[in-house]
């Protein structure tokens, strides 16, 4: 029995779990998220978006930049069949902005010209992303992405609604419900620390980083036919770029899919990346050292290389 299942039968088997509730779950448990054929996805990232979908809790995906929280979602998406909504976080979103925002300032103009519309409050209330999942005539897939960048007071402020499914507007006085429970992802980049509250009602998992064997199963998905040899000595060289000391930012998966990308355009081979001593920079390197600090890095590197000889 596998850990979602698990959980399922002791949520199923819980005699104060009202039936409808009980039926939702059974219903999440019979969709397993199990990658696509363009997301390689580990059975760690797998188990952990099933036992959110069981739990019916948001999925908190943390990880490096680049490295698929995003694209996880729609690849969530894609696989279940359901709707994407995605909900892309400012550093000046609030959490409001999500539920709905009531344009008032629109209202008293169209007071002062005589329109009829303002006899009607709901034609000044523009629905947010959480709305538009909640009342989605199907289960959506909501994307929070990259909640770190909002205000520290952001994931507290929708603490009840996500927790409830329902959100109350004071404008026309009706109560929004989640007609379908959406499957909710919230990415991370770790830029600032998630309150604990928060943390609690959410299923975790990190992304890490891919080892060797793993990117190469993503670069062969986004570069089929790809020469072994080639590919061979550009991962070599890309995991000794990103373990260099002093390095200011680590490569990302996205930015070595890129990097192939311009290899395979420019037609070189795995000898044509071969570096000396003079010439530490790797062929190219523009898609993947994005700072004058790592270039100047790897140009003092081939500097005392060469005073060394």
């Amino acid at each position: 029995m596998s850990p979602p299942e698990i959980i399922l039968r002791r949520y199923v088997d819980d005699p104060e779990r009202p039936a409808r509730l009980t039926s939702q779950i059974k219903g999440f448990v019979k969709m397993q998220f199990t990658g696509t054929d363009s997301y390689v996805a580990t059975n760690d990232l797998n188990m952990a978006v099933n036992a959110a979908m069981t739990l019916q809790r948001p999925l908190l995906v943390k990880g490096e930049p680049g490295t698929g929280k995003t694209e996880l979602a729609r690849q969530v998406g894609a696989a279940l069949n359901m709707p994407m909504i995605e909900w892309n976080v400012k550093s000046t979103t609030k959490a409001q902005q999500g539920l709905y925002e009531y344009d008032a300032v629109s209202r008293l103009r169209d007071s002062q010209l005589g329109d009829e519309r303002v006899n009607n409050v709901s034609n000044y209330i523009k629905k947010g992303k959480l709305w538009q999942a909640f009342t989605a005539p199907e289960r959506a897939v909501l994307l929070i992405d990259e909640i770190d960048k909002a205000d520290i007071e952001f994931p507290n402020d929708l603490l009840q609604e996500l927790d409830r499914m329902e959100f109350h507007v004071y404008e026309t006085g009706e109560t929004i419900r989640a007609q379908h429970r959406p499957v909710i992802i919230i990415t991370s980049n770790n830029e600032k620390e998630l309150p604990d509250a928060f943390l609690r009602r959410c299923f975790f998992h990190y992304i890490r980083f891919p080892d060797q064997d793993t990117l190469r199963k993503i670069v062969e998905v986004h570069h089929t036919g790809i020469k072994e040899t080639l590919l061979t000595a550009a991962l070599t060289q890309f995991y000794e770029i990103r373990e260099t000391a002093g390095l200011k930012k680590k490569p990302s998966t996205s930015e070595v899919l890129d990097w192939l990308k311009l290899l395979l355009a420019e037609d070189l081979t795995a000898e044509d990346l071969k570096r000396d001593g003079a010439n530490a920079l790797p062929k190219l390197h523009g898609a993947l050292l994005k700072n004058e600090q790592d270039v100047h890095l790897f140009e003092r590197l081939a500097f005392m290389a060469r005073g060394g000889r």
